[in-house]
């Protein structure tokens, strides 16, 4: 890929950083020799939220997400996890707001943070027991205006869908931007509770408790 920036090959993408990455990115052909030479992973360790403007970051994610849509291994499932909790607890609550605030993006970003549940469910704590958690995320376009997923833990494993299909032993309403600080060890659900930006209905016990069965990736 030669441009008026000088930029002739992969490793030079992957050598870039802040807006310089984000607008060769938002260039990228998904289909050119450039990307098919890039890692996402490679990628994702160039990445600083915090070298990015409000706005940029929600940038990123939509071009890795138009990247995808053509060459598969941009897709968000590709980021290892530490490296996924990495990109998202660096980024702000400002920048995750705007990426919430994008309808593909909001989706994408909490469909993957929910198929990953399963991977990180802990068999030993989990081994003996059956619980449904009901999931509201705040701001979505389904009933009440939420999206809503469904996770069912039950001995040992955990199941995610989009449809309510059991009675939940909890129901859990959080806004996007905090969950993404709840599953990136950037905030406890106590404090969240206690300031009023979760709200549990059914058993609350167990709820403080939830994230104690699940191995969450700590951010690098």
């Amino acid at each position: 890929m030669a441009d008026n920036a000088g930029m002739t090959s992969a490793d030079q993408v992957a050598e870039l950083r802040g807006a310089a990455l984000l607008n060769a990115l938002e260039r990228l052909d998904p289909l050119g020799p450039e990307a098919h030479a890039l890692d996402v992973n490679t990628l994702a360790d160039a990445v600083n939220p915090r070298d990015l403007g409000k706005d940029d970051f929600r940038r990123l994610l939509a071009a890795l997400l138009r990247l995808a849509e053509r060459a598969p291994a941009f897709d968000l499932s590709k980021v290892e996890p530490a490296r996924f909790a990495s990109l998202v607890s660096s980024a702000s609550r400002a920048q995750l707001e705007s990426v919430v605030a994008e309808r593909p993006l909001r989706e994408r970003v909490l469909d993957e943070i929910f198929a990953r549940m399963g991977a990180h469910i802990r068999p030993d704590r989990a081994r003996d027991l059956h619980a449904v958690v009901h999931w509201r995320m705040s701001g979505g376009i389904g009933e009440g205006g939420y999206d809503r997923y469904e996770t069912v833990i039950s001995h040992g494993s955990c199941t995610v869908s989009r449809e309510m299909h059991s009675s939940p032993r909890v129901t859990i309403t959080i806004a996007p931007a905090d969950f993404f600080r709840l599953i990136t060890h950037q905030a406890t659900p106590a404090v969240l509770f206690v300031t009023g930006r979760i709200k549990v209905k059914g058993d609350l016990a167990f709820a403080a408790g939830l994230i104690g069965f699940f191995d969450l990736p700590h951010p690098v």
